[in-house]
């Protein structure tokens, strides 16, 4: 287990590496590719662009999914000074983006890197500047470019429409602890890719027939709407476990959702991963989760009749700088391995 563990960190580590903000996914979804074609799968990209590798097995098809798209920005309008208006891409707490550093992608390519602050953000000049409001409108992206105009900026190339992909700033603790943006859900999606080399090292068996689905697009409400096999008959969906006031889990352990916004997942299957967790001695928690949607709740409404449940590893301050474990990511992956596994 250790060293699918210490896989699973390492592929999360180079997954975050990739910006991959909705909707511009291409360049995480070719890494995706050519690690599951090394390990020996033949992965498929479909239009929309989710990969999706079936690894073995026989009958009572399952899936488990997660997604490799993040939450970004897009830039909506260059400022008469050169500053650059943003739109949010899905839902990233615009508090805690105030100050980082984020790179602009150009349809033609470029880059260019810049900072987020607020309008007139010296707070030996401004008064009121810790009491202003964090939103599109106050907020604003800063070039590291000479520019002063609309049309400075507009000679780099950039546009309305133009990515602007947040600084992820991952690193491991000597202690455990994972710390970036985006562990929701490159954290998960480097827990498939560690089951996949497992399968392909035999050290696991599996009970059924198994396909691995990384979806693009959920963080804005249709990752999984299409791509999933269609003789799928269960949908494990691996996701970031919610960590905060009144909710159970912890960093260190395998989160099992027992309901989030869109309702509660399937008594069944969720009793037989409370039941694998407490046989295998994994640290677990079953939580419900007050503010939460995932690939399952999308796959459901696109008429996929499934059964589906949910586990991830705690990650705290969601949406945010995130923080996890190696011991979250250790559950997680036991907790997979043993549902594969199981006849």
């Amino acid at each position: 287990m250790e060293q699918y563990t210490r896989f699973a960190v390492e592929q999360t580590m180079q997954l975050l590496s990739i910006d991959s903000p909705t909707g511009y996914t291409r360049n995480v979804t070719d890494y995706l590719l050519e690690t599951l074609t090394t390990l020996g799968f033949e992965p498929v990209r479909n239009r929309k662009g989710s990969v999706c590798c079936t690894l073995g097995g026989e009958g009572s098809p399952l899936a488990l999914a997660a997604h490799v798209d993040t939450l970004g920005l897009m830039v909506s309008a260059i400022k008469p000074n050169g500053r650059l208006r943003f739109t949010k891409l899905g839902g990233p707490s615009l508090n805690a983006v105030e100050t980082e550093n984020v790179t602009v992608i150009t349809r033609e390519g470029k880059r260019y890197t810049g900072v987020i602050a607020m309008e007139n953000a010296s707070v030996h000049v401004n008064r009121e500047l810790e009491d202003g409001k964090r939103d599109e409108k106050h907020l604003e992206v800063l070039l590291d470019e000479l520019v002063s105009s609309k049309a400075d900026a507009e000679a780099l190339g950039i546009a309305a429409g133009d990515i602007i992909c947040l600084a992820p700033r991952a690193h491991v603790t000597p202690s455990g602890y994972i710390r970036s943006r985006f562990l929701d859900d490159k954290l998960s999606a480097g827990m498939l890719l560690a089951l996949a080399r497992a399968v392909a090292d035999k050290a696991v068996t599996l009970a059924r027939k198994t396909t691995i689905f990384f979806s693009v697009y959920e963080e804005v409400g249709h990752g999984a709407s299409t791509g999933l096999p269609a003789d799928t008959e269960d949908l494990l969906v691996v996701d970031m476990g919610c960590v905060g006031d009144g909710l159970s889990c912890t960093e260190t352990q395998v989160s099992i959702c027992a309901k989030d916004s869109s309702g509660p997942y399937d008594y069944a299957m969720t009793g037989e991963l409370i039941t694998l967790a407490k046989e295998a001695g994994l640290d677990y928690a079953v939580d419900v989760y007050p503010a939460y949607g995932s690939d399952a709740g999308t796959a459901l409404r696109a008429g996929h009749d499934i059964r589906y449940a949910l586990i991830g590893a705690g990650v705290y301050a969601s949406h945010g700088y995130e923080r996890s474990h190696v011991k979250g990511v250790e559950n997680t992956l036991g907790l997979m391995l043993a549902y594969v596994s199981r006849c």
